[in-house]
């Protein structure tokens, strides 16, 4: 984490959704070293959120609690941070589901409510955190917005349909979106993770897949969560903006694409 102190984002507000645990927590603890104000965003985990506010350098930092997969509490979490800050400087938009089912003996029933989650949750909530931060920040000079999406979006998930899905529509979306606000000075990045050793991916990194997966990477390992985050605080630093609408892989060589 001491890595951090490289970057300096005085001044700068960040609201990391999804930063009670796992790469949304080392990105808020990041930024928080290197000087930023923190907004951190929560939906369940209230507890672990206090914990990671009480980890983070400085007094200017809060927490958030929303349902971002309703865009009613997008609207409300989005008013909330403005009232508190004034502004959203940088917007990571980290938080999401993900769930493997067996699609070929999946109910109908199962299928619609798992795709109904997924998307709102992984796709709808970057779309709509987006749109409403940059409404507001385009009139304020401008911000960075930087989506976590997957490698699934570009391989293939068959035991996760939805969400390659709604990771392939992050990419698409954060590129429209690059386009459509370079001119007002609003720069949208996408970091594209393999499998990172998070909460979140846990039944799978720590459990009977841990060898399989590791071997997927030269490097015999999964990703660490501050592995993603530091790309993160790279994105949002000075001197990046002609990298808008990128999709950066971060995954160990463990899918290579052209």
């Amino acid at each position: 984490m001491n890595d951090s102190i490289k970057f300096n984002f005085e001044g700068k507000v960040v609201l990391v959704t999804g930063s009670s645990r796992g790469i949304g927590k080392e990105t808020a603890l990041m930024f928080a070293h290197a000087n930023a104000k923190v907004a951190i965003h929560y939906v369940n985990a209230e507890k672990k959120a206090a914990d990671v506010l009480q980890k983070l350098p400085g007094n200017d930092h809060s927490i958030f609690k929303a349902d971002i997969s309703d865009p009613k509490e997008v609207e409300t979490l989005i008013e909330n941070c403005f009232e508190k800050f004034g502004r959203i400087d940088i917007l990571v938009n980290n938080a999401g589901v993900y769930e493997e089912f067996d699609i070929i003996n999946l109910s109908y029933e199962k299928w619609q409510q798992t795709w109904d989650k997924t998307i709102k949750t992984n796709l709808y909530s970057a779309a709509n955190l987006s749109f409403l931060v940059a409404k507001k920040m385009k009139e304020l000079g401008g911000c960075k917005i930087i989506n976590i999406s997957s490698r699934g979006a570009f391989r293939g998930e068959p035991d996760a349909p939805a969400y390659g899905a709604s990771k392939a529509g992050m990419n698409s979306f954060g590129q429209s979106f690059a386009r459509a606000f370079a001119k007002h000075n609003i720069f949208v990045y996408t970091i594209a993770p393999g499998f990172v050793d998070t909460d979140m991916a846990a039944f799978a990194v720590q459990g009977s897949r841990s060898e399989e997966l590791k071997n997927q990477s030269p490097l015999k390992r999964v990703a660490q969560p501050d592995e993603i985050a530091r790309v993160v605080l790279f994105l949002a630093s000075e001197g990046t903006n002609y990298m808008t609408g990128c999709v950066i892989d971060v995954n160990g060589a463990s899918y290579l694409r052209t």
